[in-house]
């Protein structure tokens, strides 16, 4: 038995310790918001944030992880999709197949969370997800849109 605290909520699973934090929430939780792609932690489809870090659930086995830390996934982003990201996201229409989208969204979340006006440079060196579609400028618009859009907040 594995305790989390996924979400904010805590959740007791009952898996082999062995098996990577993906599979708990997609199979055990339903959380099925993050994507499995490519199994070893290179494609970023996985993306969830653990303590605030953008991580690749694929490869964290749950026995890794404790009740005391935070695991947030796209679902648990924002309840309504009004996060800063998704609305940038909704107005541009970064997405064109959008698989990989919600881990690009958790990897520039985490970003933005760290340094909240990100250059280029920045977006390239922190945002490693691989898109099959190569929204990749659209996915650096949306970032800096999401930056826009905070700053416009604060302002009011």
């Amino acid at each position: 038995m594995v305790k989390l605290k996924i979400n904010g909520k805590s959740v007791d699973i009952d898996v082999d310790d062995s098996t990577p934090l993906l599979w708990v929430l997609r199979e055990q939780l339903g959380l099925t918001g993050s994507k499995y792609s490519c199994g070893i932690g290179l494609c970023g489809a996985c993306t969830v944030h653990i303590n605030g870090e953008a991580v690749r659930s694929c490869i964290v086995p749950v026995s890794s992880l404790s009740a005391s830390q935070d695991v947030v996934t796209i679902e648990g982003l924002s309840s309504d999709n009004s996060h800063l990201l998704q609305q940038a996201w909704a107005e541009l229409d970064v997405p064109q197949c959008g698989y990989c989208q919600p881990g690009m969204i958790m990897s520039a979340a985490a970003l933005l969370n760290s340094n909240p006006d990100p250059s280029d440079a920045d977006i390239d060196a922190n945002v490693t997800n691989i898109c099959r579609c190569g929204t990749f400028n659209r996915v650096r618009h949306g970032i800096h849109l999401a930056v826009d859009i905070n700053k416009r907040g604060r302002s009011s």
